[in-house]
């Protein structure tokens, strides 16, 4: 993700002639809310929760930068979702909180759609639920 921003963010930018003439182009990292440490309560998964913690630094360090240039960036969680990843740990999750596939895109799109300045540099799940860090 940090290379792709580094060498497509301009094909972000808008023409306009001041920030406030539109819309802020929105730059969206799927993340995991297994790489927030400030919600970490189980432990394990070592290699996986780094990796996710640094795209979400990636993300935060981004979303400081080019808001600057009427882009904003931020961070989404899509939740568990049946898919041939999370079948083997599926066992453990509540029926109400396994998603299919169509519905996590939907809701994701939702929130992809109707973001605004007020999520620049956050982390939120598939409810627009904010995590933390």
């Amino acid at each position: 993700p940090l290379l792709v921003t580094k060498h497509f963010h301009s094909l972000m930018l808008n023409n306009a002639s001041s920030a406030s003439d539109c819309e802020p182009s929105k730059l969206v990292n799927m993340s995991a809310r297994i790489g927030s440490i400030g919600d970490n309560y189980l432990g394990g998964w070592y290699g996986y929760r780094a990796s996710k913690s640094a795209l979400n630094q990636v993300t935060k360090t981004s979303a400081i930068e080019l808001v600057r240039k009427n882009i904003i960036a931020f961070a989404l969680h899509p939740g568990t979702v049946d898919t041939d990843l999370s079948k083997p740990f599926q066992s453990g999750i509540k029926a109400d909180k396994l998603m299919s596939v169509e519905s996590c895109v939907g809701r994701l799109l939702d929130i992809i759609m109707s973001a605004d300045k007020s999520m620049n540099g956050g982390f939120y799940d598939y409810n627009k639920t904010v995590i933390p860090w």
